[in-house]
């Protein structure tokens, strides 16, 4: 008996070695196999028998049988032959749709003595699957005014095969304006984009049509293809701008429906249409689209499926805002997916430092805090990250310490507060993460100086200004803060000129004129004011101001002609004169500028009112109508020129006119004008009959030249021309139709120095005269006696 016990336990620890160590070489051990995917099913995958090394006969013996990861059975063991084999066709799109490798795992059990086996089959990729594009046709609305190096990005195509066989390049066919651009994220996944290589033009082409081709790298290839229509939009002043370009969101698995994501926000400053935005998801897989819902007014993202996160880690989306008009932005929500943990992360703050200056060297300390997890392991064991892409750093220190310092250099203009958010994470199998929120405040430093809003500043005033008149105001605005941002004015004196006509308030900037000013002296200056800030040592900036000073209708019209200090002009006007006929011309001027120095002449008053009339701009007298014998001899006029001026001024020019017949009358007349007796006059009476001698001389020859002419003619030709009658008067077929007529018309008091000839009327010939006729009318003309105007 005694024996017996003591054999038994000798016994078990024999069989709990045999066990240990059959568990241990089941450990070190792992069957690595490959199958093809879409292979029938029942395909043999490995003879586990031969592998093994196992007999066939204890195959069954010890009950081998084989067990797969998860909760489909995806393989079968035959006892009777030691083959495995796939129990049905394996899709590996279908079981590994989120992975490049495809590893199903098993395990292989004996029993009697008990024995575990690992063994992986990978389902190797075959290329049966085509590039898809989520759309058939894409739209893009593109305004005319897009600048060349313009990207636009389209939809991805999905490819469900990997490797080799998923999707490798993007083509597009043959077009003028549009190239293709394709890279790949940090996702992995390819990205395409249109690159515009010249300018559209909406009024030559107002739509293209453009084919996209996704082709796989399969033997033989797949490939997929998308129509791209380009709409081509007119000039819109704004697009829409996403608050941030990347949303980043974590997001626990088997998040309950309908809860909120994130809420992308893209401004529009248009009105109207142009500045309603619309959201709608782009280049997101189809997988994304069914698990999460964007509203296209307000732009929450929800939840709309169950998120796993065994099945995929992230989810990359991109959401388009389009505007009224048609134009658009784009931004990217990286939704994170995170596993399931039942402690987060505590963060505690140790110390803090609330403000920092701009001018910060790196490396300054700003808080210290630590991260303590109540769970233990993997899911105790915490890491901190920082959101954003902030100038601090973290920096680990002891016991689950960190310090948070500054790793760049600070701008408080560009940035007064950061709020920076911590994140802690364990590491356990669902990992939960905490924030906390730092806020850290800039102090400033005077490092910028004032700027004016414009280089040049143009203000005008009105002559004659009331002295101290505002006219207007110079603005400098400093980007620091403080006394570092508050900005005196002062004018810069230049040596050498004379003191300016202006002076600025050093507190505001306001422009003030001194005293009044003249346009007609001055019409515009410049000076130059300086802005400096409060910081030590204080920082300064320039600026032009000019001042243009402004017309005030403060001159009356000046007469050049006649002159207001000299007697009554006294004009002549032959009998003969016909409408329209020039008596004279008042001249004026007009000291000030603009409209105010745009005159018109007019009438005022006449002896005659219905005989004479003055052209509006021109000032010209001139006949009403022809001259009458029934027209008083004297005429009196008075000329109102005015200004356009408000009010207008005016001045008023008085014209004698003496109507004459000839030289006797016209000197009768001005003698009466002026009787003193005038010792020039014989010498006008000799001019008189020196000219009438000329003149009949030149009329005789020129009548024997025609007639020899005519009498050759006829000799020569034996053609019947017709004769001149005896009195040229008397003929109405004769080329010498009316004698030679001269009047003489002499200027008010010029009389016995000045005259001037009328010109004379000249004979026209007929057409058949030949071409010495023409060669003498020729001739007739220029010698014809110019008229001597005063």
């Amino acid at each position: 008996m005694g024996g017996d016990v003591d054999r038994g336990p000798d016994k078990r620890q024999v069989i709990l070695f045999i066990l240990f160590f059959c568990v241990c070489q089941s450990g070190a051990e792992t069957l690595r196999y490959s199958l093809s995917e879409e292979m029938e099913r029942d395909s043999f995958v490995a003879n586990i028998a031969k592998d093994l090394g196992v007999p066939l006969s204890q195959l069954a013996a010890r009950k081998a049988r084989v067990v797969s990861d998860g909760k489909e059975q995806l393989f079968r063991l035959n006892q009777n032959t030691g083959v495995l084999t796939a129990k049905e066709s394996l899709d590996r799109e279908e079981i590994c749709p989120q992975s490049d490798t495809c590893t199903l795992a098993f395990k292989i059990f004996f029993e009697n003595p008990l024995q575990l086996i690992r063994g992986e089959v990978e389902v190797r990729d075959v290329n049966d699957n085509s590039p898809v594009f989520p759309e058939k046709e894409m739209v893009l609305k593109i305004l005319e005014t897009a600048s060349p190096g313009s990207r636009f990005p389209l939809e991805s195509a999905q490819d469900k095969d990997v490797g080799t066989n998923g999707l490798q390049n993007y083509s597009l066919g043959p077009n003028p304006h549009f190239s293709l651009a394709t890279g790949t994220g940090k996702d992995g996944i390819k990205y395409v984009e249109l690159v515009l290589q010249r300018q559209l033009d909406r009024e030559e082409q107002g739509e293209l049509n453009l084919l996209l081709t996704a082709t796989d790298g399969g033997s033989p290839p797949r490939s997929g293809t998308a129509q791209v229509r380009i709409v081509v939009l007119d000039a819109n002043d704004n697009i829409p701008v996403f608050e941030r370009e990347v949303y980043e969101v974590r997001l626990a698995e088997n998040s309950p429906l309908e809860q909120l994501v994130v809420r992308v926000t893209a401004a529009d400053p248009d009105e109207g249409s142009n500045g309603e935005v619309r959201y709608a998801f782009t280049q997101t897989s189809e997988r994304s689209r069914q698990l999460f819902q964007l509203n296209p007014t307000t732009g929450e993202i929800r939840v709309s499926g169950n998120l796993d996160f065994e099945e995929a880690k992230t989810h990359n989306m991109v959401v388009k805002a389009t505007d009224g008009g048609g134009l658009s932005a784009h931004c990217k929500v990286q939704v994170e997916v995170l596993d399931m943990n039942d402690n987060a992360p505590e963060i505690a703050l140790t110390s803090l430092t609330a403000s920092i200056p701009e001018d910060a060297p790196p490396r300054t300390a700003v808080a210290l805090f630590s991260v303590r997890d109540r769970d233990s392991g993997d899911n105790g064991r915490t890491e901190c990250s920082m959101d954003g892409d902030l100038p601090f750093s973290l920096t680990p220190t002891f016991d689950n310490y960190y310090e948070l310092r500054t790793n760049a250099a600070l701008d408080r203009e560009r940035t007064a507060e950061y709020n920076i958010t911590i994140t802690a994470m364990d590491w356990g199998t669902t990992r939960l993460s905490s924030r906390k929120n730092i806020f850290v405040q800039i102090s400033d430093v005077n490092d910028n100086p004032p700027e004016f809003t414009q280089e040049v500043y143009t203000m005008s005033v009105t002559e004659n200004n009331s002295p101290m008149l505002r006219i207007g105001n110079m603005k400098a605005t400093d980007a620091d803060a403080g006394k570092n941002a508050r900005v005196s004015y002062a004018l810069v004196r230049q040596e050498g000129k004379e003191q300016p006509e202006v002076s600025v308030n050093a507190e505001n900037g306001d422009i003030y004129i001194l005293r009044p000013l003249d346009y007609e002296k001055v019409r515009s200056f410049e000076v130059t004011v300086r802005a400096a800030d409060g910081g030590s040592p204080p920082l300064s900036a320039q600026a032009v101001l000019r001042v243009v000073v402004r017309d005030e209708n403060d001159n009356a019209p000046v007469l050049l002609h006649p002159p207001l200090d000299s007697s009554a002009a006294g004009e002549l006007v032959p009998r003969w004169a016909p409408s329209g006929y020039l008596v004279a011309k008042v001249v004026a001027v007009d000291a000030d500028a603009g409209q105010n120095a745009w005159l018109s002449y007019e009438l005022a008053k006449a002896t005659e009112p219905g005989l004479f009339r003055v052209g509006l701009h021109s000032g010209e007298v001139r006949t009403a109508r022809a001259v009458t014998e029934r027209d008083a001899p004297r005429q009196r006029l008075i000329v109102l020129v005015r200004d356009r001026g408000q009010p207008s001024r005016s001045a008023t020019a008085t014209l004698a006119v003496a109507l004459v017949d000839g030289f006797s009358e016209a000197h009768l007349q001005v003698n009466e004008v002026a009787p003193a007796a005038d010792p020039d006059g014989p010498l006008t009476l000799y001019l008189i009959a020196s000219l009438a001698c000329v003149s009949a001389l030149f009329l005789a020859t020129a009548v024997a030249a025609v007639i020899a002419k005519v009498r050759q003619a006829r000799r020569s030709e034996a053609e019947t021309l017709p004769t001149f009658p005896t009195t040229a008067t008397e003929s109405t077929a004769g080329s010498l139709p009316r004698s030679y007529v001269y009047d003489v018309c002499f200027a008010a008091g010029t009389v016995n120095s000045e005259f001037r000839f009328l010109r004379p009327l000249f004979p026209c010939f007929p057409a058949g005269l030949g071409r010495e006729q023409l060669e003498l009318e020729r001739t007739f003309e220029s010698c014809q006696v110019p008229t001597l105007m005063q």
